[in-house]
């Protein structure tokens, strides 16, 4: 696939203008009555040029979950190209492009229908351009590998060739789609496009943008969030050579030079001489933040009921179950660190930045800089990682903000300690879970509080709001007739934000591992535990809009990595087996089993993890492969790290004390894709949370110790 990207959205349009005769297909992707539950994007645009190149603009940011890939699939199925020809170009923010945001695994489930419209329109419309010319009806010609072909002839026309006519034809309201037994793209399995040039270190990332005059900056924070510079010496640092300024900004001290070595010795000078306020936030530690989401209970939080009297099913209930989990803070910690670029000019600004949410970069710059939206440009090279992290602005104001005092263009670069200590988090979390059985062990009632500390609480929760908060916790499967999920707020002294898997992350870890307690308290097999319970008539809420969890999707799924781990075969003393399933925002049923293996000194480690999806139709199935296994990566980091805070400070700085998985740690993984005919619904995250709970479930197995609280130690287990 050709990866020439021209510099700009005005650029592709400037060279479409020009270029004569061409085939440009602009399609509106609002709802549609194809998918009314999806928020699709705002544009995309199809070109064909008289050479018969095709260019597809792609409104989504790429960090690694392959969209650059996947997408031109998609079109080329419907537009009868080979995918290999099919040349990218990156959006921007603009009128025609409102909702670049790439994150909730919502790019390929969102982009699904409208491409394959775009590429159906297209070739629909190439076809009658070359039925007019040969004179004979559409149905006389066939489209393939990019050329028309009369049927009952030899004769053929390329894309280019037909560009011109074509462009002048209606653009089709409702285009054929292809059936899925003619589909010859979507369903094999395709190596990343950009995969060679990110090995060789060829592709461009935010970290390797190079202006004319341009400046390197960095900015040192308050260790403490909240706090703000009182008094500082900048001799030293406005010393070093090629140090041009240390300049106040709104996130603390920016220190700005001719290149990164300046900047880092200088700021190395700077910071022992920064007095700080370190503001209300200065006193807070772990301990104490984990006694407040204690206390929090004792007060009530917003419920959102799913039938049933809880408390009635709780109160006379044959048995009740009661156990707490605790879920802590996480870092972002991708392989990048933050990095913009900005060019801040009279009137305008121009940025260069990996983001996962480009519009909002624009609408904060301007606002920051009190100009028009339509007076910043900015382009979105590759993310070396996002995870969430990237959906923030601050990293790109900064940028801003110092090539403003700088009078040139300027890439602030956060070091690794600035990346862990004042980066965003995932919140931390206490949940309390109580079940009551009834005498054949079913559980009749349930009630998972949820204590969570949230840097911006809601003033006003609405239940929308609230549901999502809860999800993984209010939408738990399973056929229980009175449940109960409750959110209880606590204000955080970190930032909080979306890490990969969100709220589910620490509701389903709690509940799936209270699940697999309450079928050991009844006598039962987890597996076949859940199974019984997803079996049963039962209509569950799930998903952003409420539509019903699909539960037989569920079961088939779990069903399915049961019969591949081999479930039922007994394992050598010392190893264990855990399992967890959820179906991710009611829309992606997943089920994952997990092999450990303990030893008597606690040590652990994780032998096998098999995971079974249904994902709807799988584009490209060796993507969704890959984003299972790097979903099993970030779930196992989590198992063994966790941010925590000594005065307002968090203590991690590195991935020395901050361990995300090594290459030697990763276990074996096999992965499963159930066939389907139903729209894709997203790969990024289902398989993380349950990952976590199927570990967490196997050390159990294999320990006879249960892991209520992460990150898992060695002592946890000791003795086993």
């Amino acid at each position: 696939m050709s990866a020439v990207l021209p510099a700009t959205r005005r650029d592709f349009l400037r060279i479409s203008a020009i270029s004569a005769g061409g085939l440009v297909l602009g399609v509106r992707l609002g709802r549609a009555a194809e998918d009314a539950v999806a928020d699709f994007r705002p544009n995309a645009w199809v070109r064909i040029d008289p050479s018969g190149k095709v260019t597809l603009t792609v409104d989504k940011s790429e960090m690694g979950q392959g969209v650059r890939t996947s997408l031109p699939m998609i079109l080329a199925e419907e537009l009868e190209v080979d995918v290999d020809t099919v040349a990218l170009f990156q959006a921007s923010p603009g009128p025609e492009f409102q909702d670049m945001g790439t994150y909730g695994s919502r790019s390929t489930r969102t982009l699904w229908m409208p491409l394959r419209s775009a590429g159906a329109a297209a070739r629909e419309m190439l076809v009658a351009a070359a039925a007019a010319t040969w004179g004979v009806a559409p149905s006389a010609c066939r489209a393939e590998k990019g050329r028309v072909f009369r049927k009952e002839s030899h004769e053929s026309l390329g894309y280019g060739e037909l560009a011109t006519a074509a462009s002048r034809l209606p653009v089709p309201a409702s285009p054929a789609l292809k059936p899925k037994a003619q589909w010859r793209v979507i369903g094999k399995d395709r190596r990343r496009i950009d995969a060679p040039r990110i090995v060789a270190g060829e592709s461009l990332f935010a970290s390797d943008v190079q202006r004319p005059g341009m400046k390197i900056g960095s900015v040192v924070r308050c260790p403490v969030v909240g706090g703000k510079p009182k008094s500082w010496d900048e001799a030293k640092a406005k010393a070093v050579p090629g140090v041009r300024m240390i300049a106040p900004v709104s996130a603390g001290l920016a220190v700005i030079a001719d290149d990164t070595y300046a900047m880092l010795t200088a700021r190395e000078a700077l910071e022992p001489t920064i007095v700080w306020d370190e503001g209300a936030n200065a006193a807070i530690g772990s301990a104490g933040m984990l006694a407040t989401l204690g206390s929090a209970f004792e007060g009530s939080g917003t419920p959102v009921r799913r039938g049933g009297d809880v408390a009635a099913a709780l109160a006379t209930s044959a048995r009740k179950i009661e156990a707490e989990y605790f879920y802590p803070y996480q870092a972002h910690a991708p392989m990048e660190t933050m990095s913009a670029v900005a060019d801040v000019q009279a009137g305008r600004c121009e940025i260069w930045a990996g983001s996962q949410a480009p519009n909002r970069v624009q609408t904060d710059a301007a606002k920051l800089l009190g100009i028009p939206e339509s007076a910043v440009t900015v382009h979105v090279p590759l993310l070396g990682g996002g995870f969430g992290r990237r959906g923030r602005t601050d990293f790109v104001l900064d940028a801003v903000e110092c090539s403003k005092v700088a009078g040139a263009p300027v890439r602030v670069i956060w070091t690794r300690s600035d990346d862990t200590r004042n980066g965003d988090f995932h919140p931390i979390s206490l949940h309390r879970l109580s079940a009551g059985l009834d005498a054949s062990g079913q559980p009749a009632g349930w009630r998972h509080r949820v204590s969570v500390g949230v840097f911006s609480k809601m003033t006003t929760p609405d239940a929308e709001a609230v549901r999502a908060a809860l999800r993984g916790a209010y939408d738990t499967p399973y056929a229980i007739a009175a449940l109960e999920a409750e959110l209880i707020e606590s204000a955080s002294p970190v930032r909080t934000s979306s890490w990969r898997g969100v709220q589910h992350n620490h509701n389903v870890f709690a509940s799936e591992c209270f699940v697999d307690e309450v079928a050991r308290a009844a006598g039962k097999d987890p597996l076949a535990y859940r199974l019984d319970l997803l079996r049963r008539e039962a209509v569950v809420p799930g998903g952003r809009e409420g539509a019903p969890v699909d539960r037989a999707r569920l079961a088939a799924t779990l069903s399915l990595a049961a019969e591949k781990a081999r479930w039922t075969n007994p394992l050598k003393a010392g190893r264990g087996k855990g399992v967890a399933c959820a179906s991710y925002d009611g829309r992606t049923p997943a089920a994952v089993i997990a092999e450990v293996t303990v030893g008597a000194a606690g040590d652990w480690r994780v032998d096998r993890i098999v995971c079974a999806v249904d994902c709807g139709v799988a584009i490209n199935p060796l993507g969704a492969r890959a984003q299972v296994e790097g979903s099993v990566a970030w779930a196992l980091s989590a198992l063994s790290a966790e941010i925590t805070l000594d005065r307002g400070r968090v203590v991690q700085s590195t991935y020395r004390d901050f361990p995300i998985l090594r290459f030697r740690d990763m276990p074996k993984i096999e992965t499963y894709i159930v066939p389907s005919d139903a729209a894709p619904t997203g790969m990024g995250e289902p398989p993380v949370p349950i990952t976590t709970a199927a570990v967490a479930n196997a050390l159990f197995a294999a320990s006879g110790r249960r892991v209520r609280r992460l990150p898992v130690r060695a002592d946890d287990l000791k003795g086993a």
